[in-house]
């Protein structure tokens, strides 16, 4: 199989869910040759959308049918009727809904930030279906500065007279993504926003807040707990993907992630912080290796 036609090219499509409030859609864009059985899964970050992964999907496309979702209340997904589901329990049960819709019995996969810790929970239960994983800078413990600095921006109002207004103020919130050139910040913040009402708004729901500010320390410290749990028992390989300049991620947390963990390496992308936007062809090589064992022909 290879990216030539009919499968270069995104094709959309969208998956029925359910949560204790309703029913609620989620957007997926899939790549690749929709009968191959060899699926990677990329879940991208909090305030971010499934289209984050078009390089990645690009690249490999050649090996596998790759399937990247908007997670319920970002994208091309509708809002949760209640937010306080807006939390790692009702995407895991979103994503196991989508692994059904795809008719595959295991996938690859590649999360970040959010997407990794939503791959974690997944990893660790029984007759999971991930084989393989790669957590794009996150582990089961988030350090608390990055947890404020998030906080001060998630669900405030933002409205922009002009699109290009909106991917600068996205690329200023994802500033750490690495020193992207201006084609790049367009190529993935466009699909962040929309045109309502004469303004340009961003694509979440913008409640996702309420539930995140209502985590108190003891429901932190259980959901840590329950990850590092989940982790040591994820049979599948593990790759931890570490930006140097991560302020969510720190290095001791990636080396107890290696040292609890089955099978759990790690590298680390220098002059990068939190997360790796994965565009550059190096960075998409870390992957290649991991989950196919070679490089890309560009890299």
């Amino acid at each position: 199989m290879t990216t030539a036609t009919p499968f270069a090219s995104p094709r959309q499509h969208e998956v029925q869910c359910i949560s204790p409030g309703g029913l609620h859609r989620v957007a997926y864009t899939e790549w690749g040759d929709p009968a191959n059985p060899r699926v990677l899964l990329c879940v991208h970050g909090l305030t971010r959308t499934g289209r984050d992964f078009d390089r990645v999907a690009a690249a490999f496309a050649d090996t596998y049918r790759v399937v990247c979702p908007d997670v319920v209340g970002r994208g091309l997904s509708s809002w949760l009727a209640d937010p306080n589901y807006y939390a790692v329990p009702q995407y895991v049960s979103d994503m196991i809904t989508l692994i059904a819709r795809l008719n595959v019995q295991s996938v690859d996969w590649f999360g970040t930030s959010m997407g990794g810790l939503i791959g974690m929970a997944l990893a660790g239960v029984p007759d999971s279906p991930i084989r393989r994983m790669l957590i794009n800078d996150v582990g089961p413990h988030v350090e608390p500065a990055a947890l404020s600095r998030i906080g001060d921006y998630l669900g405030k109002p933002a409205q922009f007279e002009t699109l290009q207004q909106g991917i600068d103020y996205a690329a200023l919130l994802a500033a750490s993504f690495g020193p992207l050139t201006p084609d790049e910040w367009r190529e993935i913040n466009t699909p962040l926003l929309h045109e309502r009402d004469g303004a340009w708004q961003l694509r979440y729901d913008p409640r996702i807040a309420q539930a995140f500010a209502a985590v108190t320390p003891e429901m932190t410290a259980l959901g840590e707990a329950a990850l590092w749990r989940s982790l040591a028992v994820a049979e599948g390989p593990v790759l931890v993907v570490r930006g140097e300049l991560s302020d969510l991620l720190s290095r001791e947390t990636v080396e107890k992630m290696i040292a609890q963990g089955r099978a759990v390496s790690s590298v680390e992308i220098p002059g990068v912080g939190h997360a790796p936007a994965f565009l550059a062809e190096d960075q998409i090589a870390i992957a290649r290796r991991f989950f196919i064992g070679e490089t890309s022909d560009a890299s």
